[in-house]
């Protein structure tokens, strides 16, 4: 039988991929076989990223890339498309936690969440897009949230909850859309995985036992329990799947 989630062969993106679950995102995909590009602000993180996955056997290409500046995007799928000559799979990765009480949340942390989180997503969506629909074929798997869904109380997320739950119908539209192209369009929406973006959250008096109290599970999520998600959404077992929100936030949105 074919190992349907082998991407040997495919072409991956992974935004955000200097930090968090953007560097075990990239990890993932190449223990999988995929070539990679990845992207990020931080330049110097990325080519030790870099070094590390080509190390696994595969081709890694890595790009200085401020995805809330289209012009950055454009230049980076170009280089990708020039390097590799295709791109099979876009992981939409980069984000922000953007918290702040509404009632005083500065313009700038509003706008500049939406940029990362809601806006970013679609400007590569619709970059990378131009390549797939040109190939009849593509993957893109965008990062939610369990806030792509819920909110959740005490908290101080308006902004991040906006975003995240424009990702999932922005996911919706696209699959939607771009389904006559063989392109599928869908979302991994986690719960609290320990990272750069979270660690803030983490050390906050009082999180742990939100966990135990939101989570049934009543722990935080574990480095590699997204893979299976990305393995799937990114591989061809999911080619009849598309326009879907995957939790993986050990049962805390089924309450």
């Amino acid at each position: 039988m074919t190992n349907l989630f082998d991407l040997s062969g495919k072409v991956a993106v992974v935004t955000g991929a200097s930090s968090g679950l953007g560097v075990q995102f990239a990890r993932a995909l190449a223990g999988q076989g995929a070539d990679l590009a990845i992207l990020a602000r931080r330049a110097e993180r990325i080519e030790e990223l870099k070094g590390e996955i080509e190390k696994s056997g595969v081709r890694c290409l890595a790009i200085k890339c401020d995805v809330t500046q289209v012009s950055q995007i454009k230049d980076a799928v170009e280089k990708i498309k020039d390097f590799y000559g295709k791109i099979d799979i876009l992981v939409n990765n980069a984000g922000t936690a953007g918290a702040a009480p509404a009632e005083s949340q500065t313009d700038e942390t509003w706008r500049s969440t939406i940029d990362l989180n809601l806006s970013a997503v679609y400007f590569c969506s619709r970059e990378v897009g131009k390549i797939m629909i040109e190939q009849q074929y593509g993957k893109i798997v965008n990062i939610g949230s369990i806030h792509s869904t819920v909110a959740m109380s005490g908290s101080t997320l308006t902004g991040y909850c906006a975003s995240k739950g424009g990702v999932l119908m922005l996911t919706k539209a696209l699959a939607n859309e771009w389904a006559k192209y063989n392109i599928t369009v869908n979302a991994i929406g986690p719960a609290y995985f320990p990272s750069e973006m979270t660690q803030n959250a983490f050390a906050r008096e009082g999180f742990a036992q939100a966990i135990q109290a939101y989570c049934p599970m009543k722990r935080p999520g574990k480095e590699g329990e997204l893979y299976g998600a990305l393995i799937y959404f990114a591989s061809d077992a999911s080619s009849y799947t598309t326009g879907q929100l995957l939790s993986v936030d050990g049962g805390w949105t089924a309450i």
